[in-house]
């Protein structure tokens, strides 16, 4: 059967000092949806966890997150099962992360076909997510061992994110085989690759058989994969508990890029890339957090806020009752939390996990 697991493990550091350590930002109700009409707030975690179910029924979604984030987790999601809920340790990045997930998912179903979907993105239409996973999927049925990533037409040569591009077309409508996978490229690079048509922006989304991501850690991270058959090997409860607080931290900590597609990508036509035309925002900054707040006099604007001669701002205060006033204010990040108000340049957004740094150097984890 179809599963899906949403990776919803980050920390979210540069929406710092909205997000903290003990509740990131996929945790926060800071997405505004205009077409409810209700003017409320949603979490990331939320959203994904509802597009998924335009796809696949509530008892087959997972989410894996970790263990401190668990009560939360539960709390945000109503409808998600308890034993579908994956509780990381520690972070050892996704390799980890990912084989841990299909681990479970593929001792409750050992067919699964495991979409795995990241909590911190906004994608819609959720109708064309919808069906491009599904066409993931029916990619998946055509070719077993494939490995499939989601592709999302670009809108820009964005340098931010990292690209693959496409090759021969597959028996299968929207999908072709990955020709190449590109790092984050310079602007006249990404310039090139919009030009050219060929290239989708690798979203990090990807559609394969548990058992498929097993057997490859087990090729090429064998440390994981002995690590999680001990895991799985002891029984469901607090035995198994104790054994991944054991093994897991003890686990080669790399990437499911590196573990998993780059070796996968050496053997013509197993990589897979399904085209996914819709409006994507991976919110990781205030800017890009910013596109999906309400506009007030040309600054993006989240709580109470009161602007005089003041644009191309991103004003937030998570506050109800806490007030931000701006008076010639231009271009700038301003946040205002209980115990932290956060001033910079929007040009030195991305410079707030730097920031964030300097704050644990001089008072430690207080304000984290």
């Amino acid at each position: 059967m179809r599963h899906a697991v949403v990776m919803a493990g980050g920390s979210g550091t540069r929406l710092w000092p909205l997000s903290r350590a003990a509740r990131p930002k996929q945790l926060l109700d800071v997405i505004q949806d205009p077409s409810d009409g209700t003017g409320g707030a949603h979490s990331l975690l939320a959203e994904a966890f509802t597009r998924l179910e335009a796809v696949l029924p509530a008892e087959r979604i997972w989410v894996c997150t970790a263990a401190r984030y668990g009560a939360q987790v539960q709390a945000a999601l109503p409808r998600l099962r308890p034993d579908r809920l994956v509780l990381e340790p520690v972070a050892r990045d996704t390799a980890n992360a990912v084989g841990l997930a299909a681990a479970l998912v593929a001792e409750a179903d050992p067919e699964a076909e495991l979409a795995v979907v990241s909590a911190d993105h906004v994608i819609r239409p959720v109708e064309r997510f919808a069906a491009a996973l599904t066409t993931a999927f029916d990619a998946l049925a055509a070719r077993p061992r494939a490995l499939v990533t989601l592709g999302i037409r670009p809108t820009a040569p964005a340098t931010g994110f990292g690209y693959v591009r496409r090759g021969a077309p597959t028996e299968v409508p929207g999908v072709a085989e990955a020709a190449a996978f590109k790092e984050k490229p310079d602007s006249a690079t990404a310039e090139s690759y919009l030009a050219s048509g060929e290239y989708l922006w690798n979203s990090g989304m990807f559609v394969w058989r548990a058992r498929t991501v097993l057997d490859a850690l087990a090729d090429h991270l064998p440390a994981t994969a002995q690590g999680l058959d001990r895991v799985v090997a002891a029984p469901a409860g607090p035995e198994r508990d104790a054994v991944l607080v054991e093994v897991f931290p003890t686990l080669p900590k790399t990437s499911v890029d590196y573990a998993v597609l780059e070796p996968a990508a050496t053997e013509p036509g197993r990589v897979l890339v399904a085209d996914l035309d819709v409006d994507w925002l991976d919110v990781g900054s205030w800017p890009a957090l910013a596109q999906t707040l309400a506009t007030a006099d040309g600054n993006a604007v989240g709580g109470l806020a009161v602007t005089l001669d003041s644009a191309g701002n991103i004003v937030f205060s998570d506050d109800p009752e806490h007030l931000v006033a701006l008076v010639g204010v231009r271009d700038s990040v301003v946040v205002a939390t209980a115990d932290v108000t956060m001033v910079c340049p929007v040009s030195d957004a991305e410079r707030v996990k730097q920031l964030l740094a300097a704050v644990e150097e001089r008072h430690g984890a207080r304000f984290s």
